[in-house]
């Protein structure tokens, strides 16, 4: 018995050892077969990264696993990817493997899993799936092709299609793709049973008429290879969770396709209705209680082919019904529809679309409409009407809508719209017809980018052909009011097509809070922000519109604005700014300027003209000016300034000041300095104790400032300190670093008792004249100035002065007394018109050679030569002048 045993395992061993090796010894044949046959038959490159055969996996047949598998089209589409597939798997019989690799592999089953279909048509009509090649016999039609393959059973799971056809203008997409089919295929007349799940989005001319639609089909499809006609025998399908049941067939001839399908609702409860609807709106309607009737009939027939397309007849009844939600205190009643979808004539430009009536009512309210929509395909053209009132707080307890905020209010809407798009694109106002009002009252709106929740009180809308206009608009948002009336035009060729969105507006408030309508983020988000990327904002390109606003006092942080008028432009992903005047501050601000972000960086260029600011305040809460002149906020009095600025913005709107760039003439009016407020100001005052800085008189400076990098740059001015001048220049950075100069012109009395000896050598009136520079040089900072002078040296100077002014004053003494002007006695003036030019001419005479008639004057010309030339340092100027006229005279 053991030994029997022995047998039989060693013979399972073997077979065991047979299987594994054989893949081993056939791997590459088989490889090459299938990647062989595949690429004779089709005129695309095949290829895959990976290969794996096995006997064990499908036993008794072979199984071939491929990944990575790409198909990779030929000219007319050279170089595009046809399909991708994460993974391919074929089982073939094992006498596969004794064939030559030039012979056809015949495939028992595949599965796809994970592909990617993309089937693109191009404007000419070039097929990229068009790849299988004509064998040589149906070439030379001597006889059809004898190209078969057994295929018992195939799959396709988890897999996308995409199918976009540029020359009918018509895309197509099925994503999570399972599909799965068994059959015959080497019969000449078979049956396929298959089962498919997955997504539909269609769309055609620019238009989607379906996205994410759910569908699941279970089909069992006649094929008669022969005449190429596919019946469906056994069918039954779900629209989103619609079901419907079909029957027909679809026969490829050789210049078109027939097509006759019929389908319908196998019941017609009311709940086939809410099945319609993807789940994703509807929740769950598994004890919805509905009453009425509800049935969908369709029937596609005809003719397909270059310029036709099947009719159609398609249509939604619903009669009385209604319908509850177990969980939702309303219900909605008296629900009709009646609705189709046709196509008479089989012109995809008669395709239309007729809501012969639609209404329901919630409690005691109740709103219709009806219309048509014509030419789907080619222009639509639009005819509806809604009128109606409905209360907007009974829509979540009627019906179950995921809303982050619960709505209030009552619309009221009797409208009338008929345009086509092209007349919307076009702008063409008499193919655009309007008519009608809505009106709004008691809406509460919020959301979490709104701080406090909009409470409407009234607003109505008027609408005419090509204008709607806004003729009542009554609101609050924390403690702001709003009150509104303008136009807008353009709004359907902003909704319906890419038209931007034109408006005039003004725009009215008592209390305008800034904070009202902006609001911190909470730590938390800030954190999970900070390393994600951070997007600029952005005004809208579709805005074109005027707003004129005026708001007796608006508040913005720590400032108060009263009567604040003005107009803001928005458009081209601008804010322009025109007009804008204020109170503020005790004085006016006029604004005029922009915010442009066309760029990805946003930027800003302003005017401000600033009149009678009280500087004490402006320059202690506004961040701007207190950047432009640091020490202002020492000062008390009024300003008038000009100033002209310019930079990028931050994401949340700020000025990045490290960008500002621009300049600003300002002129200080009746003001006084209180060296106290600053660090800066008390230093030079201790530094310079012959000026004391509350005494300061800024009355009418002006002074010429530009900055640019963070820099101000202060161009010098004057100031004047009872008889001392002082000359202020230099700059500071916005980061509140300085480097400033101050030159005084100070008179010598006020250099203490050193400069009083000095002086005594001089006469009274000389003193007047002699006065000092003494510079201070202001550096560091605001928080830690250093201040140094030059006040030690000043005796240096005075002494030099005083040098110069004996010097002068010798030399014109000097001088008058060549000329021969001696003082004479005050009381003898008789002849002093006639002695002078008489005297003058006497010495010139001298000077000249002319005859001496007074020899009286040579002792006096030849001592004073004898003191200029011993006391040569004090007057060797004026000894090099005279040297030649005084030898002469000697």
């Amino acid at each position: 018995m053991k030994k029997i045993y022995k047998i039989l395992l060693g013979i399972v061993v073997f077979f065991f050892i047979l299987l594994v090796s054989i893949p081993l010894l056939f791997e590459d044949k088989v490889m090459n077969l299938v990647k062989n046959t595949i690429n004779n038959n089709i005129n695309a490159e095949v290829d895959f990264s990976d290969s794996n055969l096995s006997l064990l996996r499908n036993f008794p047949n072979i199984s071939v696993q491929l990944s990575n598998v790409t198909v990779i089209n030929k000219a007319p589409f050279e170089g595009d990817t046809l399909m991708y597939a994460k993974e391919v798997n074929l089982a073939l019989k094992a006498t596969e493997l004794l064939k030559n690799t030039s012979k056809q592999l015949k495939i028992q089953s595949f599965a796809i899993d994970e592909a990617l279909l993309n089937v693109l048509i191009d404007e000419k009509g070039n097929a990229n799936y068009n790849v299988a090649k004509a064998s040589e016999k149906e070439i030379t039609n001597d006889e059809p092709s004898t190209f078969g393959v057994s295929i018992n059973s195939y799959a396709i799971n988890n897999s996308i299609i995409k199918y976009n056809d540029k020359q009918g203008k018509l895309h197509l997409e099925l994503t999570k793709l399972n599909h799965t089919g068994s059959g015959d295929f080497s019969q000449s007349n078979t049956e396929l049973d298959t089962q498919t799940s997955t997504f539909f989005s269609f769309g055609m001319d620019d238009n989607l008429y379906a996205e994410n639609q759910k569908i699941a089909l279970d089909a069992i499809v006649g094929i008669d290879f022969t005449n190429s006609k596919f019946s469906f025998l056994k069918n039954e399908a779900t629209l989103n969770n619609l079901p419907l049941v079909f029957d027909g067939f679809v026969q490829i001839n050789e210049n078109n396709k027939e097509v006759d399908i019929n389908f319908k609702t196998p019941s017609s409860d009311f709940k086939n209705f809410l099945k319609l609807i993807p789940e994703t709106y509807t929740k769950s309607i598994a004890n919805v209680n509905t009453t009425g009737n509800f049935s969908v009939d369709g029937k596609i027939f005809g003719i397909m082919d270059d310029n036709h397309i099947p009719k159609l007849a398609i249509s939604m009844k619903s009669n009385n019904a209604s319908f509850k939600y177990p969980n939702l205190p309303k219900s909605v009643q008296n629900i009709h529809i009646d609705a189709e979808l046709k196509n008479t004539t089989g012109k995809t430009e008669n395709t239309f679309i007729s809501v012969n009536g639609l209404s329901f009512t919630i409690d005691e309210d109740t709103f219709s409409g009806n219309g048509n929509i014509y030419n789907l395909t080619t222009n639509p053209a639009i005819n509806a009407n809604l009128k109606g009132v409905l209360n907007l707080a009974n829509i979540n307890k009627a019906y179950p809508v995921d809303l982050e905020n619960e709505l209030s209010g009552i619309l009221k809407a009797d409208l009338h719209t008929e345009f086509d798009m092209k007349a919307i694109e076009n702008n063409t106002l008499s193919r655009i017809k309007n008519n009608g009002k809505m009106e709004v009252s008691d809406f509460i709106f919020s959301s979490d980018d709104v701080v406090n929740p909009f409470h409407i009180k009234n607003t109505m809308v008027n609408f005419s052909p090509g204008t709607v206009r806004l003729t009542n608009f009554d609101a609050t948002s924390g403690k702001t009011d709003l009150q509104a009336t303008g136009t807008l035009k353009n709004l359907l060729g902003f909704l319906l097509s890419d038209k931007k969105l034109q408006g005039n507006f003004n725009v009215l408030s008592t209390t305008f809070y800034v904070s009202d309508f902006m609001q911190e983020k909470p730590e938390a988000t800030k954190s999970k922000e900070e390393n994600m990327p951070k997007e600029a904002l952005k005004i809208p390109s579709f805005l074109d519109c005027v707003i004129a606003a005026n708001a007796k006092t608006v508040y913005y942080d720590n400032l108060t604005l009263q009567n604040v008028k003005g107009t803001l432009l928005l458009k081209d992903e601008k804010a322009v700014f025109q007009g804008v005047d204020a109170s503020i501050f005790d004085g006016q601000i006029a604004l005029n300027g922009e915010v442009n972000t066309q760029q990805k960086q946003p930027s800003f260029d302003m005017k401000l003209g600033i009149k009678s600011f009280d500087i004490a305040q402006s320059f202690t809460n506004l961040d701007l000016l207190k950047s432009l002149s640091p020490i202002a906020g020492a000062m008390n009095g009024t300003l008038n300034s000009d100033i002209n600025l310019s930079g990028n913005l931050n994401d949340d709107f700020t000025p990045n000041l490290a960008s500002v760039s621009g300049e600003a003439l300002a002129q200080l009016l009746t003001t006084s300095v209180n060296p106290e407020k600053t660090k800066v100001l008390k230093l030079l005052n201790d530094k310079l104790s012959f000026i004391d800085l509350s005494k300061l008189d800024l009355s009418d400076v002006k002074t010429y400032l530009s900055f640019k990098d963070g820099q101000v740059v202060v161009k010098p001015f004057d100031l004047q300190y009872k008889d001392i001048g002082i000359t202020v220049g230099g700059g500071h950075g916005f980061d509140k670093t300085m480097n400033y100069n101050v030159t005084l012109d100070v008179p010598a009395k006020y250099l203490g008792t050193q400069a009083e000896a000095l002086l005594s050598k001089l006469s009274e009136q000389d003193q007047e004249k002699i006065s000092v520079p003494i510079t201070a040089n202001i550096t560091g900072n605001m928080s830690s100035p250093s201040v140094t002078t030059d006040v030690s040296s000043s005796v240096s100077k005075l002494t030099q002065q005083i040098i110069e002014q004996q010097k002068d004053n010798l030399l014109e003494n000097t001088i008058g007394g060549l000329l021969g002007n001696k003082k004479k006695d005050s009381t003898n003036t008789a002849n002093k018109e006639d002695d002078t030019p008489k005297k003058v001419t006497d010495v010139i005479g001298d000077l000249f050679g002319k005859k001496k008639k007074h020899n009286k004057k040579i002792p006096l010309i030849k001592e004073l030569w004898q003191y200029i030339f011993y006391n040569s340092l004090i007057c060797k100027n004026i000894y090099y002048v005279f040297n030649f006229k005084m030898w002469f005279i000697y």
